[in-house]
């Protein structure tokens, strides 16, 4: 025995080390003039958090809660400041959004989108993509958890198809299966961008563009702006990947047939199928006309789960004991609040002005484009999107938009990167792990293709999104 931790401890001690070594060395820099004792102290327990949610030494919601408790202990926030943001409507959105996609898939009838697509349109390899593909974007109009959607509804589909082609991790992974696991991650990735359910740090990010620059990214906005760069992608990427990864099975006529034996099996739509597909189509259509009825998005979703709830297709206890939901709103809630307290206090403003002077003399143009690909590529240090935009969304906004960018320009390139950045490594974002995890790729293949796929992303949404959002009249 040496006494010394196991190899999991011993991560742990070092993450705790990372935080607290990081809360340190910020609060002995001399809090600059002008900005109060409490907005330092502040900001030393934000970048706890945000260190804390990317080494994790406990689970993220935990350190965010600890966190919670430190801005009332110290000073820096009252416990009414501290635990404001658990009454933000974009808090409890998220969380009823989660207990609507139980809904969806509990019912089955996520699997029964996928099999009408691969129905009609999988009888190549290629197609098969798109089908999938096609599954997560119409999920993600509604489902703000790519972990539910790719991994839940898409993963053991994906899985099931390859082995059905004798693709297997190891010498025949590359008949069906490495192809199709990462061309479905990857266009879960452009899904997660084109809306603000896409992927649940996008209503963090849209709530920034708010308090930074006044700009509303509402549901129909951000897919009106998402919209066009966002099908182009994904018109492009599954042919895109299937000559770089150049899988030996091109035709899948098997496929078309499973998923019409699968259909015939599930039958004619249940009870709860129709409900929820009747919830679906009601949330999704009062989110894109609030600018008419003026019903607040966590209301609408609010409703949503309770029209579910009143007919049994969900359990209230079963929502209750749903650890993952409450997770992301002890998390949100509480990141929430601290990053919009940080910007009240001026550290965003006093931040800007001191990183303006690193794009002095460029034109608006050439910042935005430097900023943009630094912001993109720092996710290589990210194993969250939500760490990201918390991290980096406000104060790259404010210096963007301090060197004369557009406010259009700025607030959707960097909502729409926040989630095309996780593209790169195989733990950018919740279901990369799960894809990853099934061994059809190795790691060097992984981050290779994810690098190729941001370059053709990247191009995408700078040409055909700035060329939409122009014609929109929205620069």
């Amino acid at each position: 025995m040496t006494g010394l931790p196991d190899p999991a401890g011993r991560r742990r001690l070092l993450g705790w080390a990372a935080m607290l070594g990081t809360g340190g060395l910020i609060l002995t820099i001399p809090v600059p003039q002008g900005i109060e004792a409490g907005a330092w102290r502040l900001l030393a327990i934000f970048a706890m958090t945000i260190v804390g949610s990317i080494v994790q030494p406990i689970p993220a919601g935990a350190i965010v809660l600890l966190a919670v408790c430190a801005t009332a202990l110290t000073g820096a926030l009252t416990p009414t400041q501290a635990l404001g943001g658990y009454a933000d409507p974009v808090v409890w959105m998220v969380l009823c959004a989660f207990f609507l996609s139980h809904g969806i898939i509990r019912t089955g009838l996520g699997r029964r989108f996928a099999f009408l697509f691969i129905r009609a349109i999988g009888k190549s390899t290629v197609g098969l993509a798109y089908a999938l593909a096609g599954t997560d974007c119409v999920l993600a109009s509604i489902i703000p958890s790519n972990a539910a959607r790719a991994g839940g509804v898409l993963f053991p589909i994906t899985r099931s198809l390859s082995e059905a082609y004798e693709s297997r991790p190891g010498p025949t992974a590359g008949r069906l299966g490495k192809y199709l696991m990462t061309a479905v991650y990857q266009c879960d990735v452009v899904n997660s961008a084109m809306f603000l359910t896409g992927q649940a740090s996008n209503v963090i990010a849209a709530k920034f563009a708010m308090d930074a620059a006044g700009y509303e990214l509402s549901y129909a906005g951000w897919i009106l702006g998402a919209i066009v760069p966002g099908l182009v992608a994904l018109f492009v990427l599954p042919p895109f990947l299937a000559r770089v990864l150049r899988p030996e099975v091109r035709y899948t006529p098997d496929a078309a047939r499973f998923a019409a034996e699968e259909l015939a099996r599930l039958g004619p739509l249940k009870r709860n199928e129709r409900i929820t597909l009747l919830v679906f189509l009601l949330v999704a259509s009062l989110w894109m006309t609030a600018t008419l009825h003026h019903i607040n998005y966590a209301v609408v979703a609010l409703m949503g789960v309770g029209i579910l709830v009143v007919t049994g297709v969900l359990d209230w206890i079963e929502l209750v004991s749903d650890g993952a939901a409450w997770n992301i709103f002890i998390w949100y809630g509480g990141l929430v609040r601290m990053a919009e307290a940080l910007g009240e206090s001026g550290l965003t403003r006093r931040f800007a002005e001191a990183a303006a002077g690193l794009t002095a003399g460029w034109t608006w143009g050439a910042a935005l484009a430097g900023l943009l690909l630094v912001y993109f590529y720092a996710h290589y240090g990210f194993a969250s999107i939500t760490a990201h935009v918390a991290a980096m969304f406000m104060p790259f906004l404010v210096v963007i938009l301090a060197a004369g960018a557009p406010p259009a320009l700025a607030v959707l390139s960097l909502a729409y990167f926040s989630n095309l950045c996780a593209a790169l490594t195989h733990y950018g974002t919740t279901p990369a792990p799960i894809y990853f995890g099934a061994n059809y790729v190795s790691q060097r293949e992984w981050w290779w293709v994810g690098w190729l796929t941001s370059l053709v992303t990247i191009v995408i949404f700078v040409v055909f999104g700035f060329t939409w959002w122009k014609l929109l009249g929205w620069w």
